[in-house]
């Protein structure tokens, strides 16, 4: 029969078995919210445990069906199924989901239905750089476009696309889906069905702890969602656990957005709005064993293959990562990057004239920039970058990590008598004086802009604070707001290239108080 799991198989199948305890207590939670089903599904039923399980917690299901692509798991299951006293209600395919007719099988199932599962933990991508064929034809999935598609934002798990075909395949029918999943995915796939009215009249989500039953280190629940008539409602339940007797709270789809929490997004959904400051990321080069250079304790620049690097200072800029922008108090450049170009494009042969050291150095690691991966880099001058303008070479700066899980926004001058930059992990808003950034870093940090951003942000996101969240946030009508209207009015007048001031809605003037 042959081995049940290998360490390549479960990374390219995204291969991890749901534990018999896990599927009881699942199946056992489903039946308590009175899930009663006439036929059940497991789409990758893998070892049977999901499918055994429901057939005990459901004696009344009069078809059950098992699809799995690896064989040694499909005799397993096979064998599993026979022991049950009325396992003739059940079989087990063999078959790849990706390349099913479900739509037609669906159609000769009986109400209601449960499909119930644990579907691949991982990425579109993953699979692609395994050269995997259980894979979904290649599409940009979300329609994402520019450079978004070009740079990994069409990416996206298998778990998703699985769930979000089920939404379309079940429409109409009466049937529950329950998988174990992220909660990430969990929170895309209901957003999706949301905005496209989709029949959903309730969804919970349970937490899981994904390490203990898994080995795996991320946030993970069970996604309950009923398909029938649409409640209206469009809010999902969030319960800590399996177990947990009353959801610790809610999120729900809103105008439009995901929020996070409804009662903080009420109270603040004046300050919606186009940001009239534009979000910047930091400088995206992808090479940072030759870009970025550490202080050594002797004054040298050390690159990171340990190479002593002297070069000329004309392209040197002091630099900050997430983790600086993060840390507690001021943080302070302990970095210089390398930043060859002052716009996107710019053609950087006159680096060797103007620096013959740097051209030297970057031309030595010519082959570094050559591998990398990225799309973007392609038909680009040598050692391109991207998120580069003239708001990179701002002197003040008001910036937040994205990465670390916190709403901390960090007022930056210029150091060494140089702007500082900030890697692409960071966003910013470019200041022109200190007295800007200063207004800024107080009106951001202000308990109405941390309540507002707190309606949206899902703290469990590999990346939790986004452009697309910080544009969210009308500046102005925060000011508005804060009642420092006149002092933002004088910043703002300043900036010759921003646009038109915005006029103060009522709700606003109401929200100041």
């Amino acid at each position: 029969m042959g081995k049940l799991r290998s360490d390549a198989g479960k990374v390219e199948f995204g291969d991890f078995q749901t534990p018999i305890d896990l599927a009881d207590e699942v199946c056992e939670l489903l039946a308590s919210r009175g899930v009663a089903p006439g036929s059940v599904v497991e789409p990758t039923c893998g070892v049977g445990n999901l499918l055994v399980a429901a057939l005990e917690a459901f004696p009344d299901v009069r078809a059950a069906h098992g699809m799995e692509v690896n064989e040694a798991y499909v005799s397993v299951a096979r064998a599993r199924l026979a022991e049950l006293d009325k396992g003739a209600r059940a079989e087990v395919e063999r078959a790849n989901f990706f390349e099913a007719d479900w739509p037609s099988w669906i159609a000769r199932l009986p109400e209601p239905i449960l499909f119930v599962g644990n579907p691949p933990w991982v990425t579109s991508a993953d699979l692609g750089y395994l050269k995997s064929h259980n894979i979904p034809e290649k599409t940009n999935f979300h329609g994402r476009a520019g450079l978004d598609a070009i740079t990994g934002k069409s990416n996206f798990d298998i778990s998703e696309w699985l769930l979000v075909k089920l939404l379309s395949w079940l429409a109409g029918r009466r049937a529950t889906i329950a998988m174990l999943c992220k909660t990430a995915v969990a929170r895309k796939v209901l957003l999706f069905g949301w905005q496209r009215g989709f029949n959903i009249g309730s969804a919970a989500m349970y937490g899981i702890d994904s390490a203990k039953h898994f080995g795996a280190g991320v946030d993970a629940c069970l996604f309950v969602c009923e398909l029938e008539e649409a409640s209206g409602q469009q809010v999902c339940a969030v319960f800590p656990s399996l177990r947990a007797p009353s959801p610790a709270g809610s999120f729900g789809y809103r105008e439009g957005a995901l929020v996070a929490d409804t009662v903080l997004y009420d109270r603040w959904k004046c300050l919606i709005g186009e940001s009239h400051y534009k979000w910047r990321s930091g400088v995206k080069h992808d090479c940072a064993a030759v870009m970025e250079l550490a202080c050594a304790e002797d004054g040298r620049l050390v690159d990171g293959t340990g190479e002593s690097v002297a070069i000329e200072g004309r392209f040197l800029y002091p630099m900050l990562k997430s983790s600086d922008v993060a840390r507690e108090g001021q943080p302070v450049p302990r970095r210089w990057m390398i930043v060859p170009q002052t716009f996107v494009g710019e053609d950087t042969a006159a680096i060797a004239k103007a620096a013959p050291r740097t051209w030297a150095y970057l031309s030595r690691h010519r082959a570094r920039f050559d591998r990398r991966a990225s799309s973007i880099y392609k038909g680009k001058p040598a050692f391109s970058v991207f998120g580069v303008g003239d708001y990179t070479f701002s002197p003040w700066k008001v910036a937040i990590s994205g990465l670390y899980k916190k709403l901390e926004f960090k007022v930056i001058g210029p150091f060494a008598g140089k702007p500082v930059v900030l890697d692409d992990t960071c966003y910013f808003l470019p200041c022109a004086t200190e007295a800007e950034a200063r207004l800024l870093g107080r009106m951001l940090g202000s308990s109405a802009a941390q309540e507002f951003f707190s309606a949206f942000v899902f703290w469990d996101a590999k990346r939790p604070i986004t452009t697309e969240l910080l544009r969210r946030l009308d500046l102005a009508r925060l000011a508005a707001v804060l009642g420092v209207e006149e002092e933002f009015r004088e910043h703002w007048g300043a900036g010759s290239s921003r646009s038109p001031e915005p006029a103060v809605e009522p709700a606003v003037a109401r929200a100041r108080g």
